[in-house]
């Protein structure tokens, strides 16, 4: 019997955790994960007591053909890796590895490419998390080192084009 390696056991985790999610256009599932002990879980969903767009019939965001990474402020959901964070003291998070899953609801694929929103990077950042691994296919994944996202500071950027 061949053993599964750890950061995939922990993705397999985060990916069950995606099936929760309630967008309509890609879920993504979050769990943190210190001293390997499981902190904190988060899926994609709407604020508590708020309506989801699997709720509604509509995500606001696809009607308008929005392009992935772009106008968030419309977007109903509150991200996996903020749900996850918001669950979590700092203390436990702190030098932590966020296990990052994510799939188009309309073929069932894992979301190619991707990574935190500016937002979120800004929220891992302050929450003291190291790594955030993420899946890229059922065994493959790519390891971010967070100190990465803070030496290459992407606001900057933006700030520069005004």
């Amino acid at each position: 019997m061949d053993r599964i390696d750890k950061i995939n056991y922990y993705l397999d985790i985060a990916e069950t955790v995606l099936e929760r999610g309630t967008c309509l256009r890609r879920n993504f599932g979050a769990i943190i994960v210190n001293n390997d002990q499981i902190v904190s879980t988060g899926y994609t969903g709407a604020p508590r007591g708020r309506k989801n767009c699997c709720d509604l019939g509509f995500c606001i965001r696809q009607e308008r053909n929005i392009p992935r990474g772009e106008r968030y402020e419309l977007c109903r959901s509150v991200h996996a890796e903020a749900n996850a964070i918001i669950h979590a003291s700092r203390e436990q998070m702190i030098g932590a590895t966020l296990y990052l899953v994510g799939k188009e609801m309309s073929n069932g694929e894992y979301v190619q490419n991707t990574s935190s929103c500016a937002m979120c990077k800004r929220m891992v950042i302050n929450a003291g998390i190291d790594k955030v691994i993420v899946r890229n296919d059922k065994t493959d994944f790519t390891e971010i080192d967070v100190n990465d996202w803070i030496m290459s500071d992407d606001s900057l950027d933006a700030l520069r084009g005004y």
